[in-house]
This record gives structure tokens, sequence and C-alpha cells, in this order.
């Protein structure tokens, strides 16, 4: 069972992600947001930074399980540390280049995320609660990618 304050502020943590996509599929609430508050909360520029930010937060996430892993140490830290380095490389080039990396540094993200989990490193609810949240914002930048 996901504990209720993971769950709750995981779920919230993808409303930058639904609100940058739904500011690409409706032109009014982009217009809005833009006069309201700014270009770079919306659409791609919104899906762009907030990834980037998530992507590097999630580098950190996991610093702290491999500090747990004294066997795994090495390998442990330098997993940890890629999603970050991945972001600062490879986002940017334009819109279509940054969604790309960070998409991709998300699937990729899993996939150590799994690796953490079998070394017993994570909650025994963490892969569950991971595919859930990956599996929304793979969906939200991939939209943005397909229709911005």
């Amino acid at each position: 069972m996901i504990p209720r304050a993971a769950l709750t502020l995981g779920l919230a943590g993808l409303l930058p992600f639904v609100y940058g996509l739904a500011t690409i599929l409706s032109p009014g609430l982009a217009e809005a947001t833009i006069r309201a508050i700014g270009p770079r909360f919306a659409g791609q520029y919104v899906l762009i930074a907030y990834g980037t930010v998530i992507l590097c937060f999630m580098s950190g996430v996991l610093w702290g399980f491999a500090a747990r892993g004294a066997e795994q140490a090495w390998t442990g830290y330098a997993l940890s540390v890629a999603p970050a380095l991945w972001a600062f490389f490879f986002v940017g080039g334009g819109a279509t280049q940054a969604l790309a990396a960070l998409l991709t540094g998300f699937v990729v993200l899993l996939v150590i995320d799994q690796q953490f989990t079998l070394w017993g490193l994570t909650p025994r609810w963490w892969m569950k609660l991971r595919l859930m949240l990956t599996s929304g914002v793979a969906l939200c930048l991939a939209g943005g990618l397909w229709l911005g």
C-alpha cells in the first residue's frame, strides 16, 4: 500500500505536467495563462521547465536510496546522478529536442528505480507509485512533443 502522503503529493506533482498539456490542447487557456502569469507557465515551456526540475529532484531521491546500499555504493551513486546529468547535457536545443530528452530521461529513470528496488533499497510500494507517476509524466511529455 502506497502511503497516503506519498500518493497525494506524487499525484499533486503531476498537476503542472497536466496543466502544460492542457494549455497546448486549449489555446484559450494558454492565452489566459500567458496574460495572467506569463508564457513560461504555458505549453511546452512549463513541461520542459518543470520536467527538468523533477528529473533532477529524482536524482536526489535516488542518492538517498544509494546511501542505504553499502554493497552497491559506487554503482548506486553513479546511477543516482545520471538523471540530473542527463537533464543538464540533453535538455536544450529547442522544444522538440528538450521534450524528447525529458521523455527518454523519465523512462530510463524508471529502469534505474527498478534496479534500486531489486537491490532492496526502496520501500516495497515504490515501483507501484513510480509506474503510476511516470505513466502520467510520459503521457504529458509525449502529448507536448506531438501536439506542441
